[in-house]
């Protein structure tokens, strides 16, 4: 897929990745060799069809291919943008063995963005049930479960802690990967179905527990929340951050557009963000539109980075330094960041990931010292704590996760949860995909009740 030139998208957030033309779209689908048994549906969290949508495109017929997707799946815009795909449907694609896999994400995100330029029909629903659903946080899981069950003819009201909708899509992801605009106007095709939805609230404050244990039944998608920290000396320093406070205060509260918007936010002219996933690799690139020179320390080597290879990619295009086989073990200054001290790593046997495991190298002159003046750390994050803490006979794992079924059902009988919430830390479609399979075993429910 094309992208901006380098120069022009460090100016500004804009999206990066410009989409494919209805010529390019239609070639692409073409390439697809209609399997009789198709490996990419089983790869897909959500389960589209996607030889049916791919063949309508093939067909030059958009509006049939969009309505194929959105029978399982109304944030197609959103996916087609930042699903692993790579390692999911187009990873079991047959063409992929000889030659490049289709590019279903590609595909996904022509028709959804074709349909936003054309016109978008709103799906139908079931005759009204009467039966009430409370859907909690409205972030991938807790739309998908909102959409379903709406399609069941259930009513649905969403509670959203912030002041805008999206979860992660709006606070966590950046415009340039994922435009704001196109999650609005896809959590608007959700709230076309009926969805009543309530930002602002608190449940367990603004909302009492036993108000919302009052509904037919309950899905709980409040994401993940809880920043991880790395435990060492001058984390406490003014100009460190966690990636979840970083992003938020940029994507969410335009702290880059302070005084407009009254979000402050430390500019380092010398960052370094301490992870390689795709939350490390959005913060690198947000600090490099904020002005920085950005250090990306990682312990262990480039090959093994958790990020899709698309971001790596985008961050070496513009400018990003790798540090890897590297580990920080304090942070200098006080009370301000001055810098950060990190030492060597080695790379050891293999752990169950295929990673290798790092350990610090024992060597003279295995540390070093990175001259900067904002440290941002995005090493992982875990389930939201508060809402799981306030529900009574609510069984918790040991990471804090709400402990669910096969079915996303809780210790308590007529509350679900999916997403990150229940399973911790993952992609945007794999939340989608345990809220889709919760949301039915709820409509399932309703129905034999």
């Amino acid at each position: 897929m094309n992208r901006r030139p380098v120069e022009e998208r460090l100016q500004d957030f804009d999206e990066v990745a410009t989409g494919l033309s209805e010529q390019n779209a239609v070639l692409e689908a073409l390439r697809c060799m209609e399997c009789p048994r198709p490996l990419c549906v089983n790869g897909c969290p959500v389960s589209i069809d996607i030889p049916g949508f791919i063949n309508a495109i093939a067909n030059e017929d958009f509006r049939k291919a969009a309505h194929i997707i959105k029978q399982d799946n109304m944030l197609p815009a959103i996916c087609g943008r930042v699903c692993p795909q790579e390692a999911q449907c187009q990873s079991t694609c047959i063409l992929g063995k000889k030659d490049k896999p289709v590019r279903i994400g590609a595909l996904e995100r022509f028709v959804a963005d074709w349909e936003r330029e054309n016109g978008v029909e709103t799906p139908e629903t079931a005759p009204a049930t009467g039966k009430r659903i409370a859907v909690v946080g409205s972030g991938p899981a807790g739309i998908t479960a909102a959409t379903e069950c709406l399609r069941a003819g259930h009513e649905v009201t969403i509670f959203e802690s912030l002041h805008a909708a999206g979860g992660v899509l709006t606070y966590g992801i950046p415009a340039f990967r994922m435009p704001k605009d196109i999650v609005q106007f896809e959590i608007d095709q959700v709230l076309a179905l009926g969805a009543e939805l309530k930002l602002n609230h608190i449940v367990g404050r603004s909302v009492p527990v036993d108000e919302l244990l009052a509904y037919d039944a309950v899905f709980i998608g409040t994401g993940a929340g809880l920043p991880y920290f790395m435990g060492i000396k001058g984390e406490r320093f003014s100009g460190v951050y966690t990636a979840n406070e970083f992003l938020t205060r940029v994507n969410l509260m335009h702290a880059n557009k302070f005084p407009e918007f009254d979000t402050p936010l430390i500019r380092g002219s010398r960052v370094a963000v301490v992870g390689g996933g795709n939350v490390a690799m959005d913060s690198a690139r947000v600090a490099r539109r904020l002005g920085a020179k950005v250090y990306l320390i990682y312990r262990r080597r480039e090959e093994d980075l958790p990020a899709r290879e698309e971001e790596v990619a985008n961050a070496i295009q513009e400018g990003v330094e790798f540090v890897c086989c590297a580990n920080p073990t304090r942070i200098l200054g006080g009370p301000q960041v001055q810098g950060i001290k990190c030492i060597r790593m080695e790379m050891c046997e293999c752990d169950e990931s295929g990673r290798p495991v790092p350990r610090a190298c024992t060597e003279a002159g295995s540390t070093f010292t990175l001259d900067v003046d904002v440290v941002i750390e995005a090493i992982g994050q875990g389930p939201n704590p508060l809402l799981a803490g306030l529900i009574p006979d609510l069984k918790r794992g040991k990471r804090g996760t709400i402990e669910v079924d096969e079915d996303g059902r809780t210790s308590i009988p007529h509350v679900f949860a999916g997403g990150d919430i229940a399973t911790g830390a993952a992609t945007v479609i794999w939340a989608m995909g345990s809220a889709k399979k919760a949301a039915a075993a709820i409509n399932k429910m309703l129905a034999e009740n």
